[in-house]
């Protein structure tokens, strides 16, 4: 996409990495939101419909903003050039971006979850699944492979097509195939009723709380309301957002059976705690937002800048997606091998493995994050030696005599980065807040990175403005060769040292909390990839 922007429209490569970081931090948000949707409203079968749809008409409408294919409605040219796009192709193109990334945030929120459905072979009633046949489970089955495949296979050819037109409009045939064929096996899905979101008790707990505002809290705190039963574990009143303990007060003069039928009136001091443990980790949260902003550069800067370097090895030419096989592959051996490390060292010690592994696998992903800065700012400074020795400052085109294996060792690190940090923010969540919270912390993981990708836009033209003052040249100019990114990843790895010695102090002050039994204590998986797409 953001060599679209750059060659087609003719975008500076900050600008064209502004809207992709921001198509991305969408794409890793929505799922937090569409959670509460699914739970709470329409159920993982209409998520899924309704994404599809968008996600069809999204890459319907991309392919539609490219300038042969409206060229004779809008009385334009067909050129690939920006004076040949027309506005109604740019109202296109910008509505294509939402409606994609809705449709990937659909099927990241509810796909995984209602293939699972399908494949629950009891349904409690022997009768009902006598009456389906084993060929309605395989026509279902089909259906729903086939909702991945074609789309993959779609993916897999356009590397082989140069024209814009097609390369856009192939991934949309293909998941208008996809989702008819969806629809086809419509009558033999199960439908699972839903269930409510257990999100709604934040939610409760805040308003209980706004609406005693004025009454006092009693001098017991055992006189709060708790509900007396065994199915849950109880938890007992702690002293740090003492307004939230207002929810739980029973108000008097009112009859207990009364107060009890009104839920966002009266909450138990379990779902007051299990609130307070979720709002107490905004604080540290906080400072995960640089790590997503470190790890967007790796599908913008990192990929544009050796797009323009010699991938020649020998008389083989390497594809640029090379890099990013590297990076995944790092991802995974150093997820793998950091929680190894972190299991076999608690186990020779007799302690649990997760206690600290989260919080200190965020400290060590911070740790690569500066390392990945440090390394992009010297490779960078080396690339602009060679430019200003070749003379190519002013000759964008030109490819510059240097490999792009320079890059390799940054995408290293940013492998190592992703991988530790993903599963470890994971699995702090799910340490740090209710078993019931586990679908959206996993999705709320993913939206703190989101929201640091979406930072990476505001700090770059931050930086951009106050690199201007005094007269001096911005660091972001219309190329690469003019620009000056290796002072822009100078000042990325200062900004996330300072972060990561302020997660240190975050991290201390931070309570541990023990909510889980250890068989409850496992990191949710996040379906979700976070790939730049061409």
């Amino acid at each position: 996409m953001v060599t679209y922007l750059t060659e087609v429209w003719k975008l500076t490569y900050t600008q064209a990495s502004a809207i992709v970081n921001t198509f991305w931090g969408l794409v890793s948000i929505l799922p937090f939101t569409l959670q509460y949707i699914v739970d709470t409203f329409m159920g993982n079968f209409w998520m899924v419909l309704i994404s599809s749809f968008a996600y069809s008409l999204g890459l319907g409408f991309l392919s539609m903003s490219t300038p042969p294919v409206l060229s004779r409605e809008t009385n334009t040219c067909r050129e690939y050039k920006p004076e040949c796009i027309s506005k109604v192709q740019h109202i296109l193109f910008y509505t294509a971006l939402p409606l994609i990334a809705i449709g990937m945030s659909g099927h990241f929120t509810s796909l995984r979850k209602f293939v699972k459905e399908q494949n629950e072979s009891s349904t409690g009633n022997e009768v009902q699944e006598q009456k389906q046949t084993k060929e309605q489970k395989g026509k279902c089955h089909w259906s729903l492979y086939l909702v991945i495949l074609v789309p993959l296979i779609g993916a897999i050819v356009i590397p082989y097509i140069k024209p814009w037109k097609l390369r856009f409009g192939i991934p949309s045939i293909f998941t208008v195939a996809a989702t008819l064929i969806f629809l086809t096996g419509s009558c033999q899905y199960r439908k699972v009723k839903v269930q409510g979101s257990s999100l709604t008790t934040v939610f409760r707990v805040s308003v209980a709380s706004t609406s005693k505002l004025f009454h006092s809290f009693p001098t017991d705190a055992s006189q709060l309301y708790e509900r007396h039963d065994d199915l849950t574990k109880k938890m007992t009143p702690t002293r740090h957002l003492r307004f939230l303990d207002k929810a739980a007060v029973i108000v008097p003069n009112i009859p207990l059976e009364q107060q009890q039928l009104n839920r966002w009136r009266l909450c138990t001091v379990t779902e007051v705690e299990e609130t307070k443990s979720i709002i107490c980790l905004i604080p540290l949260c906080m400072t995960f937002f640089v790590l997503g902003v470190v790890s967007s550069i790796g599908n913008t800067y990192f990929l544009e800048q050796a797009n323009h370097m010699n991938r020649k090895v020998g008389k083989l030419k390497v594809p640029l997606p090379m890099l990013v096989l590297f990076r995944d592959k790092a991802k995974s051996r150093f997820s793998k091998f950091y929680f190894k490390l972190m299991a076999n060292d608690s186990a020779g010690e007799g302690t649990s493995p997760r206690r600290y592994t989260a919080r200190v696998g965020i400290g060590v992903s911070m740790i690569f994050a500066v390392q990945c800065c440090i390394s992009a700012a010297k490779v960078e400074d080396r690339r602009l030696h060679v430019v200003r020795k070749h003379g190519l400052i002013y000759k964008p085109e030109e490819r510059i005599p240097m490999s792009m294996f320079w890059l390799l060792p940054q995408f290293l690190l940013l492998g190592g980065l992703d991988g530790i940090s993903q599963k470890s923010i994971q699995l702090f969540f799910n340490n740090q807040t209710p078993a019931s919270m586990d679908p959206y912390m996993a999705h709320f993981a993913s939206a703190v990175s989101g929201v640091g990708t979406i930072g990476s836009v505001f700090s770059v033209y931050l930086v951009g403005e106050i690199s201007t003052r005094g007269g001096h040249p911005s660091w972001f100019q219309d190329t690469l060769n003019r620009s000056r990114l290796d002072k822009y990843y100078w000042v990325l790895a200062a900004l996330t040292a300072v972060n990561f010695l302020l997660y240190i102090l975050m991290a201390i002050w931070y309570s541990q909390k023990d909510l889980r039994t250890g068989e409850q204590m496992e990191a949710p998986v996040c379906n979700q990839a976070t790939e730049s797409f061409d």
